[in-house]
């Protein structure tokens, strides 16, 4: 993949694309797809963009609330890789049809390493993109996105929209509050991203105990699904938690 120069990128995020460069698979999760494996493969755009008033931003969709599949997620744009793409063609690919991003308004300048998801056997890779040209994008698959989200890094990070989140499987991860009403949560295998690679570029205060919260019914539908299924088996319902 060719990249442009940091020369050509807002003087922030030269920090994003040498954190790119340099941070390794293991420093994001520690789980990696095994050496020999065949993972489905599947990329997500991260698209860093600049409010004129509230500075860098970060764009997120929230998935349709009622998805058999994740309902309610905050995510970035993205998809299965098709065969014959690259990662970086699949995750423009998915932003231009879930919520109009014109490929062509977004310089790619990176990617981080690929993050697997045991349980599904998806091995994900994270495109780091920034948009140069920004214009007006909508949920163009109602049936997939609910609502668009563009959240400015520094209220992203703000100490009093982090919080922890707390799964009926027993899982605890970190989280953040996002929205007009900062009733939206970010969690799981994006609010694991966002941290971890946040904290690796040092953008990340540090908080001391976090308020606790529960996910909201419409989130946990798929949950309580599998549950009744199969009652001892909580594995397919944690494949979108941060890998601890």
């Amino acid at each position: 993949m060719s990249l442009p120069a940091d020369r050509e990128l807002p003087e922030w995020l030269h920090a994003v694309a040498e954190g790119a460069r340099s941070i390794r698979g293991g420093q994001l999760t520690r789980f990696l797809p095994p050496e020999g494996s065949d993972p489905r493969r599947g990329a997500v755009l991260m698209l860093f963009g600049e409010d004129p008033v509230d500075g860098p931003d970060l764009l997120l969709t929230e998935r349709a609330h009622d998805m058999r599949s994740h309902p309610g997620q905050v995510s970035f744009p993205g998809g299965s890789i098709d065969p014959g793409e690259t990662a970086v063609e699949a995750a423009l690919r998915e932003a231009e049809e879930e919520i109009g991003v014109d490929p062509a308004a977004v310089v790619v300048f990176g990617s981080l390493p690929e993050l697997w998801l045991p349980p599904s056997n998806f091995a994900v890779t994270p495109v780091l993109g920034w948009w140069r040209d920004p214009h007006p994008v909508r949920v163009t698959s109602p049936a997939e996105v609910h609502e668009i989200h563009h959240v400015a890094i520094s209220e992203l990070v703000a100490p009093e929209n982090r919080i922890m989140v707390r799964h009926p499987a027993g899982f605890t991860g970190p989280g953040f509050l996002i929205g007009e009403d900062k009733d939206v949560i970010v969690w799981g295998f994006t609010g694991g991203i966002i941290t971890r690679f946040f904290d690796y570029l040092g953008w990340l205060p540090a908080v001391d105990d976090p308020p606790a919260h529960d996910l909201p019914d419409y989130m946990l539908a798929e949950y309580a699904r599998r549950q009744a299924d199969s009652p001892d088996d909580d594995t397919d319902s944690l494949d979108i938690l941060e890998p601890e």
